[in-house]
């Protein structure tokens, strides 16, 4: 089973290439994001406790996304692997992470991150704020600060998976198929 923790910053490219390698690999994406609405729309118990959470403005604890994850694997146990999006942002949620695939008989294959300097995801974001109208890809300050918080939080990560040999960094910048090729040709090498 393929694992792959997909990283970087705003602006990176990490929607276009997880589309892609959800294509090539046939993988089950897994977006932190995207598991809260449909928990919450669902109504389950999990999603019920993180909407309360939420509501009240206080960020929704590990645990239940790590239980709204183990969800998704168990229902997905035939899946040909993973692809982690938004998950783990900091190493205690990556350790969660191991431990709960532990309990599978799987580890994480390996965690690419997207590099691209400052200037260029300030770029992107400002242009995709002009199509997509996202009020926080129109404001340079805004950006910035996003991009700051991402590296600072995410470079422990990035740490964690550095000691286990699973850190692979990937220039973010250049032809989309040249950067997949690239992304791609790392994963092949630890997964056969």
């Amino acid at each position: 089973m393929l694992n792959l923790v997909l990283f970087g910053p705003p602006g990176a490219g990490k929607g276009t290439q997880s589309e892609k390698l959800i294509d090539k690999y046939q993988l089950v994406h897994l977006s932190t994001g995207d598991l809260l609405r449909s928990q919450i729309a669902a109504q389950t118990e999990l999603g019920l406790r993180a909407k309360a959470l939420m509501d009240q403005g206080v960020l929704v604890p590990d645990e239940v996304v790590i239980g709204m994850i183990d969800s998704k694997l168990r229902e997905n146990q035939a899946a040909a692997g993973f692809i982690f999006d938004g998950f783990p942002r900091t190493v205690r949620q990556a350790e969660a992470l191991d431990d709960l695939l532990s309990q599978y008989n799987e580890q994480i294959t390996v965690m690419v991150a997207l590099e691209v300097d400052q200037e260029e995801l300030t770029k992107r974001l400002l242009l995709r704020g002009q199509s997509s109208g996202r009020p926080d890809d129109q404001n340079e300050e805004l950006i910035r600060r996003r991009v700051s918080e991402y590296n600072e939080k995410t470079t422990p990560v990035a740490g964690y998976y550095q000691q286990q040999g699973k850190y692979v960094g990937i220039n973010g910048i250049g032809d989309i198929e040249d950067i997949f090729q690239t992304i791609s040709n790392e994963i092949e090498k630890r997964h056969s």
